[in-house]
């Protein structure tokens, strides 16, 4: 008797071989096409991406990216978040060239109808997992940043943040924004 084909896990070096026109990102060994964002997602992306540019260049704190970026948290595992920061300490994370090899200290991911599920427990337990420091869901609908710090090893809500208040970043020291600036 034939037993059924034990579930296919695809990994990092067969993530290199898909469409370059087209935005992946390999979870747990499972291959997920992702959609554009909208125009929203774009916006408030944009305005808090030059915003934390900004600030990590003019410190020389380390180097802010945008997606799509490729950041390689394990063979079976390789993400795009919206934004993310690699510090001067962790900087031997870039010296591939290619992509990010291994957890930036900053992920930043906006929230969107078709990502908002993966991006709140999957990719939130992945970088806990692997190391991440700092997590922000930023919330385009209920206009909210949550900011989650690495305990032990798992996310604590730092702080969740309304449009009209000003957020703060652990990680960042001195870096604050006001929401409206983004929403």
């Amino acid at each position: 008797m034939l037993s059924p084909n034990p579930a296919v896990k695809f990994t990092y070096e067969d993530y290199q071989h898909t469409p370059e026109d087209q935005r992946y990102e390999l979870l747990d060994g499972e291959l997920i096409m992702a959609p554009a964002p909208n125009l929203g997602h774009q916006r408030i992306d944009a305005r808090l991406g030059v915003l934390l540019y900004t600030f990590v260049e003019q410190r020389g704190l380390g180097e802010v990216f945008f997606a799509p970026c490729d950041v390689v948290l394990s063979n079976t595992d390789v993400v795009q978040p919206d934004l993310l920061f690699v510090s001067n300490e962790r900087a031997h994370l870039l010296l591939g060239g290619a992509n990010v090899l291994g957890a930036p200290d900053l992920v930043v991911e906006v929230l969107s109808p078709s990502t908002a599920g993966r991006d709140r427990t999957l990719k939130r337990a992945l970088y806990a997992k692997h190391g991440v420091k700092e997590y922000w869901l930023v919330d385009p609908d209920a206009r909210t940043a949550t900011v989650l710090r690495l305990g032990e090893g798992a996310f604590e809500v730092e702080a969740i943040y309304g449009e009209g208040q000003t957020m703060a970043s652990p990680t960042l020291a001195g870096f604050t924004i006001d929401l409206n600036e983004i929403f």
